[in-house]
């Protein structure tokens, strides 16, 4: 039997945010075997950790984790990687402070604070941004029209990439999620793989931090709608650098997801630039904890 908990992340309060499951102890376990703990658990994403060996701390590595949504292994991830260091904290496998995790995308930094209820957060280097693409395609896969769009199509990422399509904050409610799959509709420009679509919107950019309101599809890694959507929201700063949206020399923004799901989000973000090129992402949430138990370990296939 393996150990498991479920968490919310990016809430503070239960059931709401992104439930995540993390499994401890599945070191030695296949692929597939992880693959088929994460279609039981059914949600958005199931991690694995496995804690530091000398040689991880030797290449200074904190812990190592592995994410897999229902139906497949993704290199990387906001929530999961959020949603596993609360975890681990919280079983005392990993101290308060700066730690680094290695995921298939590489190491990326966290900051884990001594009280539990305080947020986490997650610094990332982006990958680039794409130059503006058509927006007709994007805007037909999650059912809008030309009239929906404001601004640009862009691709953008810190590990794992998404397609943004900023909206009309009155289009958000009737998008629906992507019917074609995302990879025929816009080729991933670089070697990441695309996540999903974030349609976005900004609600209010009086003044700091930007207030954003988001929903995100990712209907080709078995996930139709994301409650809240920690890489997607990484990869939002570059792109609003990029766009004009924030400064040159980068900013914060706070979004709002998993409303129209029922399971409200928020999403602190900032990111780094100078002469409109972003440097380095950041985007921080509160961990909530919901369950916690054991679980059979499946067969090898």
């Amino acid at each position: 039997m393996l150990s498991y908990d479920i968490v919310d992340v990016f809430t503070d309060r239960p059931f709401a945010g992104n439930p995540l499951a993390v499994v401890r102890g599945a070191t030695d376990l296949t692929t597939s075997q992880l693959q088929a703990l994460a279609s039981e658990f059914n949600l958005s994403e199931t991690a694995f950790p496995t804690t530091s060996t000398d040689q991880d701390r030797a290449d200074g590595f904190s812990y190592r984790v592995r994410i897999f949504t229902p139906a497949s292994e993704i290199p990387f991830a906001g929530h999961p990687s959020i949603g596993t260091a609360w975890v681990l904290r919280h079983h005392d496998l990993i101290r308060a402070g700066s730690v680094t995790q290695h995921c298939q995308a590489g190491a990326v930094t966290l900051s884990v604070p001594p009280e539990a209820a305080d947020p986490i957060e997650l610094e990332a280097a982006p990958r680039g941004v794409s130059h503006p693409i058509a927006a007709g395609p994007v805007l037909r896969a999650v059912g809008l029209s030309e009239h929906d769009a404001q601004g640009m199509v862009r691709v953008s990422g810190c590990g794992l990439d998404f397609v943004f399509l900023r909206v009309a904050p009155s289009a958000l409610q009737r998008a629906v999620p992507a019917v074609s799959p995302l990879a025929a509709i816009v080729p991933a420009p670089g070697a990441d793989p695309i996540g999903g679509v974030s349609v976005y919107a900004v609600e209010s950019a009086d003044q700091p931090p930007l207030r954003i309101r988001a929903r995100v599809f990712c209907p080709d890694v078995g996930v139709l709608e994301d409650p809240a959507t920690g890489a997607a929201a990484l990869g939002l700063g570059p792109v609003l650098v990029a766009d004009g949206a924030l400064p040159g020399s980068g900013g914060s923004y706070v979004i709002g997801q998993g409303v129209e799901m029922g399971r409200p989000s928020v999403l602190h973000c900032r990111v780094e630039a100078a002469d409109m090129v972003a440097t380095r992402c950041f985007v921080a949430g509160r961990v909530t904890p919901v369950a916690a138990g054991r679980i059979r370990i499946p067969p090898e296939v």
